[in-house]
Order: C-alpha cells, then structure tokens, then sequence
C-alpha cells in the first residue's frame, strides 16, 4: 500500500531515545499499518502493541482513524514509544476536543532520557577501571 499523502492525511512525530516515527492519520477504519506492514507483525510484544495503539483506546477513535507510520533508529521498545507519541501528536491535530484525555494520560509527554555518553578515563559514562592493589 503506498503511503501517499491526500489533503486530509494529519502528521505528527514522535521520538524516544534515537527513534523517529513519522505518522500518518487519516479517516478510515482502523488500520494500523508500521513500515507497510499491520501492527502485529512488526511489534511482537504485547506491550508494545499496547503501547501503540494506547493514544487512539484513550480517545476512542480506534476504529476511526487509518494510521500510517514509518519508523526507523534505535530498538524495538523506543519505535514502540516514538510511534505512540506521534501517534498522540496527529491525533491532537486530528480532533481539538480529545487534547484533554491525551494530555491527562501523559501520551502528549516526550520521554527525554537518552544515553549517557562515555567520558574520558572510564569504561562507560560511569564505570571506571578496576581498581588492582598490587
């Protein structure tokens, strides 16, 4: 299926750790499709699967909206999470009135921790070398 983008295709993106997800959410009946493929074959987990569809059973318009997204970098929970908040960001745009039950939920909220980077001197960002008495 491609995803070409008509006039009434709402954007968002989300991002968590290094993963991006550009989403794509337009009327139709409830399809979910990642990278062209349905949710359940490209999130595993039910977690994860939970964790995507999450903006769209707190709104209620599961079976509303078709959502697109294209996701790329990082590991399968931070495109699950990046996913859900674009999710949340397209369907803010999508309807005005569900910004409340978004943002009381906190699917509005970007998770800003990222890795820590390796300093000088140590083995990791905090780890230093083993200390030998002899």
């Amino acid at each position: 299926m491609a995803a070409t983008q008509t006039t009434a295709d709402i954007l968002g993106t989300g991002r968590r750790k290094t993963s991006v997800a550009r989403v794509r959410v337009r009327p139709g009946s409830g399809k979910i499709l990642i990278n062209e493929r349905p949710l359940e074959d490209f999130f595993r987990c039910i977690l994860q699967q939970k964790a995507v569809v999450a903006p769209l059973e707190h709104t209620g318009v599961r079976n509303e909206v078709d959502v697109l997204v294209r996701v790329d970098g990082g590991g399968i929970t931070g495109q699950a999470d990046a996913c859900k908040l674009g999710i949340a960001r397209a369907l803010k745009k999508y309807r005005e009135d569900i910004v409340d039950p978004l943002r009381d939920s906190g699917l509005l909220t970007r998770d800003g921790r990222m890795k820590e980077r390796k300093k000088y001197g140590l083995r990791g960002a905090r780890r230093g070398t083993q200390f030998s008495k002899r």
